[in-house]
């Protein structure tokens, strides 16, 4: 479904993290992370997001 609006591409971050749940290695990320927070591969985020709390 197409609602007209255009996005700008997302600046990746390259790098090397390890991820916080499986232990694999991240090489690029949407974002600079925060050395106090966990980092989480693709897979790992996408299933924590599954998982959680309902979104309010």
């Amino acid at each position: 479904m197409d609602n007209g609006q255009q996005y700008a591409p997302r600046k990746m971050v390259q790098g090397n993290w390890t991820c916080s749940n499986c232990g694999n290695q991240i090489t690029e990320l949407p974002f600079e992370p925060d050395t106090n927070r966990p980092v989480y591969c693709r897979d790992c985020h996408r299933n924590n997001r599954r998982s959680g709390p309902p979104r309010s």
